[in-house]
C-alpha cells in the first residue's frame, strides 16, 4: 500500500517537465524553436527563465513574452512473452508569460510564469500494468521574480526567488490478487493532492567576450515540494477487506518530494545581423532521489522506498536566421539522457535516452508586436525494460516484475506574442 503512494508522488516531483510521462522542455517558443537553448542568448523576455543575468542586456525598457503548446504525447507498450499490448495518447497544455523592466542602465527587474507540469496520463483501467498506474493528472505553476544587475558593459549577474504551487491526481490497482475485485473491477486506489507548495532560488551570470562571442551559466536550486494532509480513497473493496484499517475508505498522507538542482552553461555565436548559433549544456542532479519517504494517518510506520535514479545531462544546439526586416527562423537540436536505471523503468513516467527536434519563426508585424510559432519533435528511444521493486501491500511480498517493450513519441506545436518597447 506504502509503495503505491509513494510511486504517485514521485510522478510529481519529477523536476523541469513530465509531460504525459516524460520530459520536456516547454519554457518559451523563440528559445524552444533554437533547441530549448538560452542560457547565453539574449532574444527577449524569455530570458528571464533561460537566464535572469541577460534582462540587463534587453534594448528595450520593457518586454513582454507570453506563449503555449498543445503537447501530444504517445506511448506504446508490448509484452510479447504474455500477448500484452497497451496504449496511452495524451494531451497537455503548458503555458508562460514573461515580462522584464529596465529600471536604470545597469538595473532590470523580471517575472516568469510558467507550467512545467500540466498533462494527464490515462492506461486503460485494469490493463496490465494496473498495479503500478491507472492513471494520472498533474498540474503546477512555477512564479519567479527576477532582478538583473549590470556589473559593467559586458558583465552581468542576476537571480531570485522561485515559488511552486502543484497537485495531483493519481490512480492505480492495489494487486495483482484476483480476489481484491469487486463488482468485476479490482480494488484501486485514488489519491488527491492540492496545494503542494515549495519554494527555491535561480542565480545566473552572464558575460558578452565580445560583439559576437557570448557566455552564460544559470543554477537552479534543489526545492523541497511537501504535501501535506493528501486524501487517499479506495474504490470496489472486496467485503472480506472491508475491515482492514489500511483499507478504509478515507485516509492521508504526508510527503516530503525533492525537485533536483540544475546546472547550465552555455556559447552563443553571432558572426553576422542575420546568424546567431548556440549550444547549451544542462545537468541535473537527479542522484537526489535515493528514496521516497511516505507517512500515513492510519499507519504509524514510515514508508522508505528506494529510487536509485542517477544524475543526467542533456546537449541543446540551436540556430537563428533573420531572412528579412518581418521574418527571422530558427532551428534545433537535442540530446537528453534518462536518470532511470534498468530495473526502475515504471509506466508512469516512461521515459528513455531521447531526442528532440526543434523549429520556427517570428513575424514581426511592427517594431513593437512580434507573432512567434514553434513546433518540437521528441523521440524516445524504444526500450526493453522492467519495474522489478514493487510489493504486494496485501502480503508484503514482493510484486512480479513488470516489463516490456515501450516507443514513445511526443508533438508540440506553439504559439507566441512578444511586445516590448
Amino acid at each position: 500500500m506504502r509503495k503505491l503512494f509513494s510511486l504517485s508522488l514521485l510522478t510529481l516531483a519529477s523536476a523541469s517537465m513530465f509531460a504525459g510521462g516524460y520530459r520536456v522542455s516547454i519554457q518559451g517558443q523563440k528559445q524552444l524553436a533554437m533547441g530549448h537553448t538560452g542560457v547565453a542568448v539574449v532574444n527577449s523576455a524569455e530570458v528571464a527563465f533561460f537566464n535572469p543575468a541577460g534582462m540587463s542586456f534587453l534594448d528595450k525598457k520593457f518586454n513582454l513574452s507570453v506563449g503555449g503548446s498543445a503537447l501530444f504525447a504517445k506511448t506504446r507498450y508490448q509484452n510479447s512473452q504474455f500477448n500484452q499490448t497497451a496504449a496511452t495518447d495524451n494531451l497537455g497544455t503548458p503555458f508562460n508569460l514573461y515580462a522584464t523592466y529596465k529600471i536604470a542602465d545597469w538595473v532590470s527587474a523580471g517575472l516568469a510564469v510558467y507550467t512545467p507540469y500540466g498533462s494527464a496520463v490515462a492506461w486503460d483501467q485494469d490493463w496490465a500494468g494496473a498495479y503500478l498506474v491507472n492513471n494520472i493528472d498533474l498540474a503546477s505553476i512555477f512564479i519567479q521574480p527576477t532582478v538583473s544587475f549590470k556589473i559593467e558593459d559586458k558583465l552581468s549577474i542576476g537571480g531570485g526567488p522561485i515559488f511552486v504551487q502543484g497537485s495531483v491526481n493519481f490512480n492505480r490497482n492495489l494487486t495483482t490478487n484476483p480476489l481484491f475485485q469487486e463488482n468485476g473491477s479490482g480494488t484501486d486506489v485514488t489519491i488527491d493532492a492540492k496545494g503542494i507548495s515549495a519554494m527555491g532560488y535561480n542565480i545566473g551570470m552572464m558575460f558578452k567576450v565580445s560583439e559576437q562571442i557570448t557566455l552564460g551559466m544559470d543554477y537552479r536550486s534543489e526545492i523541497i515540494m511537501e504535501a501535506r494532509g493528501g486524501d487517499a480513497t479506495f474504490s470496489d473493496v472486496p467485503v472480506f477487506a472491508e475491515t482492514s484499517p489500511t483499507l478504509q475508505p478515507n485516509t492521508t498522507f504526508d510527503a516530503d518530494l525533492p525537485l533536483p538542482a540544475e546546472l547550465t552553461a552555455g556559447i552563443s555565436y553571432k558572426p553576422s545581423d542575420k546568424w546567431l548559433f548556440a549550444f547549451d549544456f544542462n545537468h541535473t542532479k537527479w542522484s537526489v532521489y535515493e528514496s521516497l519517504d511516505v507517512k500515513f494517518a492510519n499507519n504509524p510506520n514510515e514508508s522508505i522506498n528506494p529510487r536509485k535514479y542517477k544524475d543526467a545531462s542533456s546537449y541543446r544546439f540551436g540556430a537563428q536566421y533573420k531572412a528579412t526586416e518581418k521574418i527571422t527562423v530558427r532551428g534545433g537540436y537535442y540530446f537528453d539522457e534518462s536518470p532511470v536505471r534498468d530495473g526502475y523503468f515504471a509506466p508512469e513516467t516512461p521515459r528513455n535516452d531521447s531526442t528532440g527536434y526543434t523549429g520556427g519563426l517570428t513575424y514581426q508585424l511592427n517594431s513593437k508586436f512580434g507573432i512567434d510559432l514553434s513546433f518540437l519533435y521528441l523521440h524516445f528511444d524504444e526500450i526493453d525494460n522492467s519495474y522489478d521493486h514493487a510489493t504486494d501491500p496485501t502480503t508484503g511480498a514482493a510484486a512480479a516484475s513488470f516489463g516490456g517493450t515501450y516507443k514513445s513519441t511526443v508533438f508540440a506545436p506553439g504559439i507566441g506574442v512578444t511586445y516590448g518597447f
